[in-house]
């Protein structure tokens, strides 16, 4: 049967369950759905709203309800059915699995037009993801300004991951220099990168995670979506 939060010790703490640890087989999906819910949440939680069901979730989401109680039971029984969640627990609940919170630094490679657009988007501070740094090769970018950023030459990269303690960057450079640089921020002790450059990174260590986002092939699968939904 599926479970939902009561105001249990835990819940109310914002902390899940010691049994909610995620699984390493928890589906790609159910994360990406978690962080939807948890955006939901936190506009809730600022219109002054205390508690909700699944269902409603889901409304807003256009999901079935659930296949909402199924993705939080993978990280295990937030409480009895009926009762309804607590917005303010299960949002700090969403933010320990997801490690939102705490704050992250961040550096972002690249300060043409795409990482310009990034630089300045807002949900990076609001979700505890703090930028430290923004690089380029241009010689024509290095100086100027990101916001309250200067744009730094790659040969600073190393050293201000070692010294801002950075452990993730954005990757927003042309498909030819992805890899390269992606190495040098493995190399260098960075431990995930989201990359927008329009090629697939990997890395031949394992101590590297990257997530890789290409707006053409979103807009594709969009485009899929709409024609399909025609019949």
């Amino acid at each position: 049967m599926p479970f939902e939060p009561t105001d249990s010790d835990d819940e109310e703490a914002g902390r899940p369950s010691p049994a909610s640890n995620p699984s390493p087989n928890v589906p790609v999906a159910t994360v990406t759905r978690l962080a939807l819910y948890l955006r939901e949440l936190q506009q809730l939680q600022r219109s002054g709203q205390q508690r909700i069901q699944s269902s409603a979730i889901a409304k807003r989401l256009g999901l079935n309800d659930s296949l909402v109680r199924r993705d939080l039971s993978c990280f295990g029984q937030f409480g009895q059915r009926g009762v309804g969640y607590s917005i303010v627990g299960l949002t700090k609940a969403i933010q320990a699995i997801l490690g939102t919170d705490r704050s992250w630094n961040v550096i972002l490679i690249g300060s043409g037009n795409l990482g310009r657009a990034l630089s300045g988007y807002r949900g990076f501070n609001q979700q505890g993801f703090r930028l430290v740094g923004v690089f380029d090769s241009d010689p024509s970018k290095i100086g100027t300004k990101l916001g309250t950023i200067t744009v730094s030459p790659l040969e600073e990269l190393e050293s201000t991951v070692e010294r801002e303690k950075v452990e993730l960057a954005i990757l927003a450079v042309p498909a030819s220099s992805a890899a390269i640089v992606a190495q040098r921020l493995e190399d260098a002790g960075v431990t995930g990168i989201l990359n927008f450059a329009p090629v697939t990174v990997r890395s031949p260590g394992s101590g590297l995670t990257v997530v890789d986002v290409d707006l053409a092939v979103e807009l594709q699968r969009l485009a899929f979506a709409v024609v399909n939904s025609r019949g």
